[in-house]
């Protein structure tokens, strides 16, 4: 083994199994980062998307792929941790409508706490995360204000941080629209049928074509001109 071989860049990508995740582990990889993805199992109802999450980490050549579980359906709030209804109104009569019900309260302060605290333990300085500005979705923990103010926190409170071994939280989707996160996908040779985006999939990962994340999904295969590869159940 030669000891003077450099050490590897390496990054925590959080990985959900859908279309955005997938994208950011192969940007993650091809700026050099040695990847090492996360889940985390919140209590979501469409936990077809672990199961992805897991096959997209191993076919996408992360170095380890963990789970991690966190019970956030026991304090409920959400369309997808508790008995409410995931909407199906549409994307344009959703806008405007105030933050959806499929928010779910502290989910990405919570994954990013878990990747934070595995970045540190694994001596990584870059956690990737796929939130999104763009599209709908109303999400108060979709902003970049929101990563930029967890950026903070990350480098006060950790050992690295105020060692001078800084960490930086990356969001490279934050400003693209859907039809330009399917072009960088394909561009970077992202199979997206191994992606599940659905609200409420099925426990063989097919898609109900009717809630708002199937909706945007679709239409951001449509604006970029290309077939749309997703998997659904009931016809839509």
């Amino acid at each position: 083994m030669n000891s003077n071989a450099p050490t590897p860049r390496r990054a925590v990508v959080l990985v959900s199994g859908g279309m955005d995740s997938a994208v950011v582990l192969a940007m993650a990889q091809e700026q050099g980062y040695a990847c090492h993805a996360l889940s985390v199992s919140y209590g979501q109802r469409h936990s077809a998307e672990l199961v992805a999450a897991t096959e997209l980490a191993q076919s996408q050549g992360a170095i380890e792929h963990k789970t991690v579980v966190v019970d956030l359906r026991s304090i409920g709030g959400s369309a997808l941790t508790s008995d409410i209804a995931v909407p199906e109104r549409g994307i344009d009569e959703a806008a405007g409508a105030g933050i959806p019900v499929t928010y779910v309260p502290a989910r990405n302060t919570i994954m990013l706490s878990v990747a934070l605290g595995w970045a540190e333990v694994l001596g990584a300085r870059a956690i990737f995360c796929g939130v999104n500005a763009v599209d709908y979705s109303g999400y108060p923990d979709c902003r970049p204000e929101f990563i930029a103010a967890f950026d903070a926190l990350a480098n006060l409170a950790t050992q690295a941080g105020v060692e001078g071994r800084g960490m930086k939280v990356h969001a490279p989707l934050m400003r693209m629209g859907k039809d330009q996160i399917v072009r960088e996908g394909l561009r970077l040779g992202v199979d997206f049928s191994r992606t599940v985006s659905c609200y409420q999939a099925d426990d063989a990962g097919r898609a109900c074509g009717r809630c708002d994340a199937c909706r945007l999904r679709a239409e951001g295969f449509r604006a970029a001109g290309v077939p749309d590869p997703t998997r659904y159940g009931d016809p839509r």
